[in-house]
């Protein structure tokens, strides 16, 4: 049946027949802008969520540069927080109004092996927001119910944006675990995933060093201020030392070559960190001593019910990663302060006044 809700608001008039979007609005490189689209009413199953910040991510760059697949014209944005605002029909009552993080995948085929398996992240026929369906880079966004995850109260208005990245790292950390209590960690490059990393690592019990080189002084010292060990390379691919687990989460070549330089033997290599592009590594390395591989592609329901008990628990601080937040009019200097390595992360807010007004 369907939900009238408070006052109202499940019904047509809690959202606007059109909202302003920014996206990739037609393959090759670049190709980016914004436009009007029309906001869909809610399906069964479906609720209409008001965005309250959109995180811009590595792929958003990679999209933006052909490094990553997508089907223009399209809304880019899939760190996503935001406010239910309107309910489809058969959607449970307590969702209007929560506040709340989402999943990323709009649809898969969920009878092949890997959705089976409870693995859709896999699933050939997926379908993400912010890539083949429209995403958070808008005010109003209609997604499935079944991608809400509600947010604990002490999570920040606009930190709840980096909830998807979290889940992402827990995938990469804990399906299957690599690390042990008391195990030495590295984690290359201090940006929001890093800084995400090393607190993941943290929580399981490894004694965690973040390394960045000079140019990341700034996100370094967030790292410290979490309480963190934090190192500046000298270089990419500089030696510093080794450890029993190490995780790449800069997605550069020169990170890769330092995160394969500190592994021990027997130890554990995680990429967290996605490059875009060929790189060149020795991947004899991984033979020579013996290393475990581990990495994650996005997220599944399991990496975020370990996300979720995470940020109940106070193990993770997502608030101080947030080091900017835009207007969404302003999404081009934005794009270019996160291509640039400026701030840690930053997020656009479609419900802030637009410049000059």
């Amino acid at each position: 049946m369907s939900v009238d809700g408070d006052a109202g608001a499940s019904r047509r008039d809690a959202y606007p027949e059109q909202t302003a979007a920014v996206g990739k609005l037609a393959p090759g490189i670049g190709n980016l802008g914004m436009r009007t689209q029309p906001v869909r009413s809610p399906d069964a199953m479906e609720v209409v969520l008001e965005v309250i910040a959109t995180g811009i991510c590595g792929t958003d760059l990679h999209i933006a540069d052909e490094e990553f697949p997508s089907e223009p014209p399209v809304t880019m944005g899939h760190e996503i927080t935001g406010e239910v605002a309107a309910l489809g029909a058969d959607v449970d009552p307590s969702w209007l109004r929560a506040r709340v993080a989402c999943e990323t995948y709009f649809a898969t085929c969920a009878v092949c092996l890997y959705c089976r398996d409870g693995k859709p992240n896999l699933c050939a026929r997926r379908r993400s927001i912010g890539s083949r369906v429209d995403g958070g880079f808008t005010r109003w966004l209609t997604i499935p119910v079944q991608n809400l995850w509600r947010l604990p109260e002490h999570v920040g208005r606009h930190a709840g944006a980096l909830a998807e990245p979290l889940a992402c790292v827990t995938r990469c950390l804990f399906d299957p675990p690599v690390i042990d209590p008391g195990d030495r960690v590295l984690v290359v490059g201090p940006g929001a995933m890093g800084q995400l990393t090393a607190q993941c690592a943290r929580a399981a019990g490894g004694i965690v060093t973040l390394a960045g080189l000079e140019r990341d002084r700034a996100r370094l010292e967030v790292a410290a201020s979490l309480g963190f060990e934090v190192v500046v390379a000298e270089g990419e691919g500089a030696e510093l030392g080794e450890f029993d687990v190490v995780a790449e989460a800069s997605g550069h070549e020169g990170g890769a070559r330092t995160a394969l330089g500190a592994v021990r033997k027997d130890g554990a290599y995680v990429q967290v960190g996605i490059f875009g592009k060929a790189i060149m590594a020795m991947l004899d390395t991984f033979v020579y001593g013996e290393l475990v591989v581990r990495s994650g592609n996005a997220s599944t329901p399991s990496s975020w019910r370990r996300a979720m008990l995470l940020l109940e628990s106070g193990l993770i601080d997502l608030d101080s990663l947030i080091s900017d937040v835009y207007p969404l009019d302003e999404w081009e200097q934005a794009f270019a302060d996160t291509r640039a390595g400026r701030g840690l992360k930053i997020v656009l807010d479609p419900r802030l006044p637009a410049a000059g007004t």
